[in-house]
């Protein structure tokens, strides 16, 4: 029997949730193959065979959480499974004679004990739950389940145990109460109201970053606002000749990413990290770009963006797009990242204090355009100019608030002023 494990995922991961298997007892598979689907606090992995056989068993359900190194599956050679079937069959005869050699009046007993056996097995539960029940003494058989496929979970045990132990609770104070109003009723009445999703490991990831995020760090938040006529009439005058040259669209993004590599020249405190008692200065500039999918936010990196022409940075950022909604990213196009952009106008959000990526020290988000009217400067007069509100989080402990705002000045310029972003590009 070949044992299939959990492999070596990267360094910063230990652990998985099984997401699916794409194969079930009894199929014949190959060197190579994907059996089951593993979804990580980053990103998705496939987990491939190393040997050919036929799956005799699964040993996690889809949702059960595994660690490096841990058996789920047992893979045997091939006809190992015509093997197994056969064995019952031999057997059967001798489970038919027994009851031939005992007395009438104690074979009746045999159907029930069977039925009871037959009952037990019928019961679908995750290893998990089959733990919890053991350890607190109850009956699968008994548990109440929610998952329409019909699996018992842990969460399944653990609300049985309460509801099993709740009246003996009460009993004291209001011992005629309790009969004719189970504890147990409760939860039923609020089933009908409330839907209970298990969340994702990439949800309780981002959960969980974001709330160390604001614990760790002595976070504010510095705002501006961007007249966006001078990008905005390039992108017209010159979209598309840009797209005939490079295959790709000339957007907002490359812009913004050109603006925020000049303004992290002149204030480097904001590509920087901290570590320990120490100031880790990142003479490189690795821009992560936030990008919503159905499963959360992930925030793939652009490689040395400020190597990258505008086409360049159009491109990268469209490939990792497209990678990010097809759930197909690597694990090298998430890690590291010296600064982060993130684009919340892109649903129509006027106004935001985004959070920071950490260990980054600084991220800018992006906003709607909206048009509104402004004093035009050196002028007395007053125009409708399309105006984005542009905000800077930034990590009070290394950044001074006078560098942070003279950063997003900084930004501003260079997008108000593209020939200086081209110089500077």
């Amino acid at each position: 029997m070949i044992e299939i494990k959990v492999p070596e995922l990267a360094e910063s991961i230990t652990e998985g949730t099984i997401a699916e298997w794409t194969v079930k007892t009894g199929d014949a598979i190959e060197k190579g193959e994907t059996i089951a689907e593993l979804e990580t606090d980053k990103v998705n992995v496939e987990i491939k065979s190393d040997f050919s056989g036929v799956i005799q068993e699964l040993l996690a359900e889809p949702g059960d959480n595994v660690v490096v190194g841990q058996v789920i599956a047992k893979l045997g050679e091939e006809g190992a499974s015509a093997a197994t079937e056969a064995a019952p069959k031999e057997e059967a005869p001798k489970a038919e004679e027994a009851p031939k050699a005992e007395p009438a009046k104690e074979a009746a007993p045999a159907p029930v004990a069977e039925e009871k056996k037959a009952a037990k097995s019928r019961t679908v539960a995750s290893p998990a739950a089959r733990k919890k029940a053991r350890e607190l003494g109850i009956d699968l058989d008994e548990v109440s389940y929610r998952d329409p496929m019909g699996r018992v979970r842990v969460e399944d045990v653990e609300a049985h145990n309460q509801a099993k132990n709740a009246p003996k609770a009460e009993a004291p104070a209001k011992p005629a109460a309790a009969p004719s109003k189970p504890a147990a009723a409760a939860p039923v009445q609020d089933d009908a109201r409330v839907e209970r999703i298990k969340m994702s490991r990439r949800r309780q990831t981002i959960a969980k970053r974001l709330v160390e995020a604001q614990h760790t760090a002595a976070m504010l938040t510095t705002f501006n606002e961007v007249d966006m006529t001078a990008v905005m009439d390039v992108r017209n005058r010159r979209k598309d000749a840009f797209f005939k040259k490079n295959g790709v669209k000339l957007g907002f993004m490359s812009f913004f990413t050109k603006a925020v590599i000049g303004a992290l020249k002149s204030f480097p405190l904001l590509n920087a990290e901290i570590q320990g008692d120490e100031i880790l200065l990142k003479k490189f500039y690795d821009i992560g770009v936030a990008v919503s999918t159905e499963e959360g936010l992930v925030v793939p990196v652009v490689r040395d963006a400020d190597k990258l022409s505008f086409a360049g940075i159009e491109k990268e950022i469209g490939d990792l797009g497209k990678k990010a909604r097809d759930n197909s990213l690597g694990l090298k196009d998430l890690q590291g990242g010296t600064f982060t952009i993130t684009n919340g106008g892109i649903f129509g959000s006027l106004y935001s204090t985004p959070i920071l990526n950490t260990p980054q020290v600084g991220i800018l988000g992006m906003h709607t355009i909206q048009r509104r009217p402004v004093v035009v400067d050196d002028q007395d007069t007053v125009e409708v100019r399309p105006m984005m509100y542009i905000a800077l989080s930034y990590d009070h402990r290394i950044v001074d608030g006078k560098d942070a705002v003279q950063f997003l000045v900084r930004v501003k310029q260079l997008l108000e002023d593209p020939e200086d972003l081209l110089l500077e590009g």
